[in-house]
């Protein structure tokens, strides 16, 4: 592990006077950076210590969103009566997350800023990867692929985007709000992170020195609070990565579809938003003509790897069980 300074801050000007450095970490749960930095993957000078900052609470605004502080664990968050009651999609996927001992130590902002799982990504004794030694290629492309992209991905990089709960909260339409030197930003969840393309090494739209400070859902979303459901399917039953997720949110009249959200995990990335797929439901029912027709529009597109060619049908399997069961008709 490279040397590196380490700073403790109390507020959030003194977080960002702090983490300005180029070569600059801001550490808050630590789940994922101390791993990266053990394996000599992460090498930041700096480390700026976060845990002290007020960003703990969870709260409703004057407009009736729902704010979640970056610093708020994902346990707390899962939990709280607030997003179990309006937003039941959210909890479900914290839930689904990790272990009890991770979402009791990771946060809010820093589940939103995890690292590729990429098998190359994490193992030095790898040269080829683009994103932690951009201009060396991507070794993923040519050897086991089968956890690695089907939509979205580039010549540069097949990684995908890990997190369960940024998969909820893509469908849930939330804001991201960070701060830097500039001021405070506001960030659409389905900008915040970004596609491969020829600058895999950048993950998030986030410029440097910036800060998470909270991520807001709007009280609209409230209204799939009935009718959703995450769906992660993976390789054992607990403390696994998704292989396919999928966030569905239905606003139902009677047995009619007036509006749909879905998004899937594992597969890109991103979370990756099937908006298509999300028009041809609204004002129909359910029934095999409109799901099949869901279905087919959820993978168009897909260009899946050597190896994960089964995510395709793994796609159309899980978003169907989703759809039934967030809409009563499972």
């Amino acid at each position: 592990m490279r040397a590196f300074t380490y700073q403790r801050v109390d507020s959030i000007d003194a977080a960002l006077a702090a983490g300005s450095g180029s070569e600059t970490k801001f550490l808050a749960g630590g789940t994922n950076l101390l791993d990266l930095m053990k394996g000599d993957v992460e090498r930041p000078a700096k480390l700026v210590d976060i845990t002290r900052l007020p960003l703990m609470q969870v709260s409703e605004t004057p407009e009736g969103n729902v704010r979640i502080g970056a610093m708020v664990r994902n346990s707390d968050a899962a939990n709280h009566p607030l997003v179990r009651r309006r937003f039941p999609l959210l909890s479900q996927a914290l839930l689904a997350g990790a272990s009890p001992q991770l979402r009791n130590m990771a946060t809010t902002g820093g589940n939103l800023l995890q690292r590729t799982r990429c098998y190359y990504f994490y193992d030095t004794a790898f040269p080829a990867c683009n994103k932690r030694n951009p201009g060396s290629g991507c070794a993923a492309k040519d050897g086991p692929n089968r956890i690695h992209a089907i939509f979205g991905a580039s010549e540069q990089c097949v990684a995908v985007h890990p997190s369960d709960m940024a998969v909820a909260l893509a469908a849930l339409e939330a804001i991201v709000e960070v701060r830097g030197a500039q001021g405070t930003r506001r960030i659409a969840l389905r900008d915040f992170h970004r596609l491969p393309g020829d600058t895999p090494q950048r993950d998030t739209n986030l410029e440097p020195g910036e800060l998470i400070v909270a991520v807001e859902l709007p009280a609209s979303s409230a209204r799939f609070a009935d009718r959703s459901k995450y769906l992660k399917i993976r390789d054992r039953a607990s403390y696994a990565f998704a292989l396919v997720s999928v966030a569905a949110a239905l606003e139902m009249s009677g047995n009619t579809i007036r509006d749909a959200r879905l998004a899937l995990g594992g597969v890109a990335h991103k979370p990756w938003r099937l908006e298509r797929a999300e028009r041809l439901l609204v004002g129909r029912r359910l029934d095999a003509a409109t799901l099949n027709a869901a279905l087919a529009a959820a993978i168009e597109g897909a260009q899946p790897l050597a190896g994960n060619a089964f995510k395709v049908k793994l796609v159309q399997g899980a978003l169907s069980e989703a759809l039934q069961v967030a809409s009563g008709t499972a």
